[in-house]
């Protein structure tokens, strides 16, 4: 009975310490992202890419295009903003564990092998939402939006990863999009996966 009390006590402990800690990482991000409004089109982008696949018309497609062309202009030019913004950010805050658990405030004691630096994570995102926004790759219509969807998935990804833990992150992604983590990686553009994979494994 003893040991089992005493587990009772550490996992509260345990869980207080996580709460107090993602609470902390979400309001940082939420006071890094105030001025922006990042999350509404990324939501109206993925929304508006299947609204344009389904319409018929030609015309009415057409138009629909160029307001979400519009729309992934300002949304690259609101994240390269939001990047540079949390690139103030200190590095002890700033450091992401690549445990797939949260471990709270396990940072500091964790080898650096074993953690990656989500300012240099943004900036990556930024980077890759910007050359699809341009379309630099020259892809068609369809692809540049299943790439684009990707890549504000992934980027999502990276910053419930930041609050919480990859495992969340990834359960979260999987629920809100029915698309998994591993599918996500696979559809973003080959530069992103490459740089992605450099800084988080």
């Amino acid at each position: 009975m003893d040991i089992l009390i005493a587990l009772a006590l550490a996992f509260a402990v345990f869980a207080v310490l996580r709460g107090r800690e993602q609470a902390h990482r979400i309001a940082l991000l939420g006071r890094v992202l105030g001025p922006y409004r990042i999350e509404p089109m990324l939501e109206s982008l993925t929304e508006g890419y299947l609204r344009w696949l389904h319409e018929a018309d030609a015309e009415r497609r057409a138009q629909i295009w160029g307001t979400l062309a519009a729309t992934e202009q300002t949304l690259a030019a609101q994240f390269s903003r939001f990047a540079a913004d949390f690139a103030r950010v200190p590095a002890p805050q700033a450091q992401i564990s690549k445990l797939p658990f949260a471990l709270p405030y396990a940072q500091p004691l964790l080898p650096g092998r074993w953690l990656f630096d989500a300012r240099r994570l943004f900036e990556l995102h930024a980077r890759a939402i910007d050359a699809l926004a341009r379309n630099t790759a020259g892809l068609p219509h369809k692809e540049r939006a299943y790439r684009m969807t990707a890549e504000l998935y992934l980027m999502q990804h990276s910053c419930h990863w930041f609050c919480r833990s990859k495992n969340l992150a990834s359960a979260r992604l999987l629920a809100r999009h029915r698309s998994s983590y591993a599918q996500v990686l696979a559809a973003v553009a080959p530069e992103t996966r490459r740089d992605y994979e450099a800084l988080v494994r």
